[in-house]
């Protein structure tokens, strides 16, 4: 997917950590993000599994993607990162990896979001995270709801 400019706030970043990373956009909607990353030696801990801060970089960059683009489409500014728990399931060495990212709730102020990682092989379950996110409102907007 290419770099798309969803404002002149908010862009999909194709020079931060998850590039670096290695990791690719598959498709990027306020309703849905899926990511891939092949996991290789770059991405291990010590003991020859994949990182558990490579699976959080995962999660956080599907989520607030989708989400950005969410709250972009709303009239907003953007988003901001909240809180991102993401649980590790399942070892994975070396492979294709793919994330499903997919809105739990949205309002006007927050949003929570779900991602899955999957090993494509066998499409067993690697990681899964939530990710709560502060939706930024446009601040003409915001100065307009301080004087009524």
């Amino acid at each position: 997917m290419e770099n798309k400019s969803m404002s002149s706030h908010c862009r999909l970043n194709d020079e931060g950590l998850f590039n670096l990373l290695g990791g690719v956009f598959e498709e990027a909607t306020g309703d849905r993000v899926v990511v891939t990353m092949n996991a290789d030696g770059r991405h291990h801990q010590p003991f020859g599994l994949v990182h558990g801060g490579v699976y959080c970089c995962i999660v956080e960059t599907a989520a607030s993607t989708g989400a950005a683009i969410w709250s972009v489409e709303q009239g907003n500014y953007g988003i901001v990162g909240v809180s991102n728990t993401t649980d590790f399931l399942r070892p994975h060495r070396r492979g294709l990896m793919k994330a499903i990212a997919t809105p739990i709730q949205r309002s006007r102020i927050q949003q929570l979001w779900e991602v899955v990682i999957t090993r494509d092989t066998d499409g067993r379950e690697l990681s899964r995270g939530k990710v709560r996110l502060q939706n930024l409102l446009d601040p003409a907007l915001v100065q307009e709801e301080r004087t009524h």
